[in-house]
């Protein structure tokens, strides 16, 4: 049976009502996909969170009385809580109740979905760097423990072992995963000679799909927040062309800062690749700030000056609502149809976007043809003596 949770959201000055709700949308989604029943949302209008309880002392007492009341024993935040914050909240929800903010939530459903080596030590080592600052609210006889996140105790004596015992597992896992990424970069180096082309998108934007039909192989797929997490690369051929195709692991708004210093590596496939195809959910109503924050964490990753091509995926789920002529309401993205969308979208691209299903294969041959004109390109820069062979 799923553990029932509440989830909490601010609207502030930088994030409006919709905003909010949205936001916990997608944080329902997570507690789902991490195995949770969101059964409320509460949210507060603050200007910024509060430095005690994020939430004021009276809303936050209306959440108690209400998971009180339902026996819910799982609180999670749409923001990052600070140590301070944790230790008052878990004062008033008492110890059984775990206070997860989303950060931990993501870390916990990254660590469900490692399959390799090389996966499971980033996810380790983001959740020892997600858990050092915040041992003032632990006992956690870490030795006999593998991740410590979660575990509650009494008193503190035990604070500064633990503080050892994890800046050195820190260490170790950085040293695992130095060997790691230099194999990793043996297989890449490898593979120098073939065009690369790499999938990014928001999480569960349709990635892996997309990449079982292109490279007709199995890898994992689902209606879920990071079904997949380990890179996956696989040759491709379209006419004559054979080119290399990566799967890569999906982005997401607030991703935690320690995953995306310990997946840097995994996503060295995407720096080095020559071209990228955005993937991205039409369908889903928040596209245009899905495709901004992938388009933001490639900047982070200093991916610059790659060329891109937009695949705007899962057509085949997209529907919308006229509006009525009368009505004077601002037009939202659910009052524009996909045909609309299309010419606006582009023309304002120009050939760098496509709209397909990857499901069901709609406007495939488009996208291979599509494919085929851009690695053709960069092959005749590559190899400009082999262009005899088009």
């Amino acid at each position: 049976m799923s553990e029932k949770a509440i989830l909490i959201g601010l609207i502030t000055q930088d994030v409006t009502q919709d905003q909010a709700y949205e936001y916990l949308d997608e944080l329902a989604f997570l507690a789902k996909t991490a195995g949770a029943n969101p059964v409320r949302n509460f949210t507060q209008k603050l200007p910024h969170p509060d430095n005690k309880t994020f939430f004021g002392k009276g809303k936050i007492e209306e959440v108690r009385l209400f998971a009180e009341e339902n026996e819910i024993k799982l609180i999670i935040f749409d923001d990052d809580l600070n140590p301070s914050q944790i230790r008052n909240i878990e004062k008033i929800f008492g110890e059984e109740t775990k206070i997860l903010d989303r950060s931990n939530l993501i870390l916990d459903i990254f660590a469900s979905r490692a399959q390799t080596a090389q996966a499971r030590t980033q996810v380790e080592l983001a959740q020892y760097q997600y858990l050092l600052p915040r041992l003032t609210r632990m006992w956690t006889h870490l030795e006999r423990q593998k991740g410590g996140i979660g575990m509650r105790g009494p008193g503190e004596a035990q604070i500064e072992t633990d503080r050892r015992i994890i800046k050195d597992k820190i260490a170790l896992l950085q040293k695992k995963l130095e060997k790691i990424d230099k194999q990793s970069f043996t297989r890449r180096k490898g593979r120098q000679g073939m065009i690369r082309v790499a999938l990014v998108g928001y999480t569960n934007a349709g990635k892996s799909t997309l990449m079982n039909t292109l490279a007709k192989s199995d890898i994992f797929a689902e209606n879920k927040l990071f079904a997949t997490l380990d890179t996956t690369v696989r040759k491709v051929v379209i006419g004559n062309l054979p080119f290399l195709l990566t799967d890569t692991v999906g982005f997401i708004r607030k991703l935690p800062h320690q995953l995306v210093e310990s997946f840097k590596s995994t996503l060295d496939e995407v720096r080095e690749s020559d071209l990228l195809v955005h993937v991205v959910d039409i369908a889903n109503p928040n596209f245009e700030d899905q495709r901004e924050v992938v388009n933001k964490t490639i900047v982070e990753l200093g991916i610059t000056d790659k060329p891109t091509l937009i695949v705007f995926n899962k057509i085949d789920a997209y529907t919308f609502t006229p509006k009525e002529e009368d009505d004077l309401t601002p037009i939202l993205p659910e009052n524009i149809s996909l045909e609309e969308l299309q010419k606006t979208w582009m023309a304002k691209l120009d050939d760098e976007s496509i709209f397909i299903s990857a499901l069901n294969k709609t406007h495939f041959n488009e996208l291979k043809d599509l494919l085929y004109a851009k690695i053709k390109q960069l092959h005749e820069v590559r190899y400009p003596y082999n262009n005899f062979l088009y």
